[in-house]
């Protein structure tokens, strides 16, 4: 899920520590955003390690009288807002320069020593659920970059979700105004659905863009058209059996995150973001594990539903806490749901299909076992991220597969499509006699018809 609502502790952690932390030969940039209904707060740090500090301090000290004036400062400090680029709902806004704290010479020489901006820039009004973009460009040559999310501490404002570059250098924010939630869905008059459309719309998006509850999901998918055969996954089901396997497995996904959002949204259980973005990385990794090996043959509804439990608990992070009335709150959990629901219906109708007619070819013991690999990849560098704050090496192959969803839909489908013809056309090859066997056929025949046209009197027999 893309990725979940706690603040940076990896960030916060180098905040703490002392900058030989970083590696010495870059320019190590850390950047904290707080969001706001009217003001977004920006913080830069930039430390220049040891290698890459002659070519920093020739930025600042332009005169190289070893002395960075006020001047200077000011003048570097604008310079790295024109390299700054933050926009909200796709508008550009200017950011304003508020405080600047530069270290010594001696200390940024060694590599302990760091620069601090304090930005902002104002934020537009707008709707419901809203998107800040962010991109860091100074001095991408030999720079680090950080990025990272405070709790807003406004209560009328709720991150959604964060996605960033594998580098880091671009990150977005998703966030909701639960202000306008509660304004818009009770409407300039009553009966208006402007909100509700809204939270469906919201529904839609975090599903589309939660790679890791989609992959869960399909991956748990992939064996159940296949008939188990003691440890291994054996001959294909049938169309009424997978059928009805898909089924159960998808219902109960759906029961099991339904129950925990409702609940979680409604302030009847709650539960910390980062344990839970552990176990749903955790659920990835089984689901993988048991499409390469029978886990649990014919229990995939039940382990959909427990995980479905957890999911469930990361959407609810989504829309708890609002604050508004009661009616209002099941409105907006009723549309959320309903959102994911439907966009979970079109990944599952756009993939299914494909995935029973491969299921009858030999293709795909291919498919199936490499969509288990490559799922346990992914949820073991998510379990890293979430768990350790490692680095994810995988974030920028899985970034690139969802955004081009379609064209991979569109390869299954073409896949599943060329080995049913190649199976077929296999088939029909085994099952048609030869040119070579069909001639004694026939030779056969005349020697059986002969006696049968031998007149009676010759003493043929």
């Amino acid at each position: 899920m893309k990725r979940g609502v706690a603040a940076g502790v990896a960030l916060l952690l180098w905040f703490a520590t002392p900058a030989y932390a970083h590696r010495l030969d870059e320019y190590l940039q850390a950047t904290m955003i707080q969001v706001g209904k009217d003001l977004v707060q920006v913080q830069i740090r930039l430390t220049p390690g040891v290698a890459v500090f002659p070519s920093v301090l020739a930025a600042i000290d332009v005169n190289g009288d070893g002395f960075i004036s006020a001047a200077e400062q000011r003048s570097y400090a604008e310079r790295v807002l024109r390299d700054l680029s933050l926009a909200i709902d796709g508008t550009r806004m200017p950011l304003r320069l508020i405080a600047s704290k530069f270290a010594s010479i001696a200390d940024m020489k060694e590599g302990r020593g760091e620069i601090q901006l304090d930005i902002e820039a104002d934020v537009p009004r707008g709707g419901v659920d809203r998107r800040l973009t962010f991109e860091n460009n100074h001095e991408r040559a030999i720079s680090v970059y950080l990025v990272n999310a405070l709790v807003p501490r406004d209560p009328d404002v709720r991150i959604t979700a964060q996605d960033r570059s594998y580098e880091q250098a671009s990150y977005r924010l998703d966030y909701v105004e639960a202000a306008a939630v509660a304004s818009s869905s009770n409407g300039p008059a009553p009966g208006s659905w402007t909100g509700f459309a809204s939270v469906v719309r919201l529904g839609m998006r975090h599903i589309a863009e939660g790679t890791d509850h989609l992959l869960f999901l399909l991956v748990l998918l992939l064996p159940a058209p296949l008939v188990a055969n003691g440890t291994r996954w054996g001959r294909y089901a049938g169309v009424k059996q997978s059928a009805a396997r898909l089924l159960r497995v998808v219902t109960a996904f759906t029961i099991g995150h339904s129950l925990t959002l409702a609940a979680a949204a409604t302030g009847w259980v709650s539960a910390p973001s980062g344990p839970v973005e552990v176990l749903i990385a955790v659920s990835i990794f089984v689901s993988a594990l048991h499409a390469l090996r029978p886990l649990f043959p014919g229990r995939e509804a039940f382990v959909a539903g427990g995980f479905g439990l957890v999911h469930g608990l990361a959407f609810a992070t989504m829309i708890a806490g609002y604050g508004i009335d009661p009616p209002t709150t099941a409105l907006t959990v009723l549309g959320f749901n309903l959102g994911i629901e439907m966009m979970q219906l079109v990944v599952v109708v756009v993939t299914v299909p494909w995935l029973l007619m491969l299921a009858r070819t030999p293709a795909y013991r291919v498919v199936r076992i490499d969509g288990a690999v490559v799922a346990g990849v992914a949820s073991l560098g998510w379990m890293g991220e979430r768990a350790f704050g490692l680095a994810n090496p995988v974030t920028p192959f899985i970034e690139l597969a969802a955004d081009r969803a379609p064209l991979l839909a569109g390869a299954l489908a073409l896949v599943a499509l060329g080995a049913t013809a190649w199976t077929q056309a296999r088939r029909q090859a085994t099952l048609l006699p030869s040119p070579s066997s069909r001639a004694p056929s026939r030779n056969k025949f005349l020697t059986i018809r002969a006696p049968m046209d031998c007149p009676s009197d010759s003493g043929c027999s």
